[in-house]
């Protein structure tokens, strides 16, 4: 299998995604897509990664590839092509077909509580979690869900935490891709911006790690897995 991944921040980590990708021998390119280099071609691969950043979906005066990048979501998915989006790049799919951006208005960060829908429970890929699971946040921005998108899973910060669009475009709210190693990473390269968006979190992260850590861990893997077969069905 061919797999695009776009990058749209200088700091990406793959994680849990790049582990099942790895598993499954995906032969894959990545796309540094901040820097200015070229968007993948559709025709040339199986399914599209986007990964977040610090810009919002509508921030196309500073990244004017943003609406590039979401029409080319909106190409792979009516492909019938898998996508996976995260953080930004579930708010990139939204957009893509037609959902609002609501800039700002859901602040998050640390690992959650998320509750699977009842469409979430019967979804292909949601339905290897628990009802309720435990994943890493870290956003400000949401979005409403594009007509007749599945609506997979929700917490009270954001309703929207995951959806679905046809058979394999995914959108997730949430970093289950960021195991406990990409977060302490995160921490190395951005103890400033963590510590004003979630005072004293720094602090209590050694408690947290060995407990909610593992626990997000355990799902992010299992979805990643879960979408990577979405790619090739039988």
């Amino acid at each position: 299998m061919r797999v695009a991944i776009v990058e749209n921040t200088r700091v990406t980590e793959a994680g849990q995604v790049g582990i099942a990708l790895a598993e499954a021998g995906a032969q894959i390119v990545t796309v540094h897509a901040y820097a200015g280099e070229p968007l993948p071609d559709v025709d040339a691969h199986d399914a599209l990664v986007v990964f977040g950043g610090e810009q919002n979906a509508r921030d196309d005066d500073k990244h004017p590839y943003l609406s590039e990048l979401a029409r080319l979501m909106r190409r792979f998915g009516d492909s019938d092509k898998a996508i996976l989006g995260i953080c930004l790049g579930s708010q990139l799919l939204a957009r893509a077909y037609g959902g609002e951006n609501l800039i700002g208005s859901a602040p998050e960060f640390g690992w959650r509580g998320i509750v699977r829908t009842e469409a979430g429970k019967a979804d292909p890929v949601l339905s290897v979690l628990p009802d309720h699971f435990l994943s890493f946040q870290w956003h400000d921005d949401t979005f409403t869900l594009p007509q007749g998108a599945a609506h997979l899973a929700e917490n009270e910060a954001a309703r929207h935490q995951a959806f679905r669009i046809g058979r394999a475009a995914y959108g997730f709210q949430f970093h289950f891709e960021a195991n406990r190693e990409v977060v302490r990473n995160w921490m190395t390269h951005f103890p400033d911006i963590i510590e004003r968006k979630e005072p004293g979190w720094l602090n209590r992260h050694p408690e947290l790690e060995p407990t909610d850590g593992l626990l997000s861990d355990e799902a992010g893997l299992a979805i990643a897995r879960a979408w990577v077969e979405q790619i090739m069905p039988a």
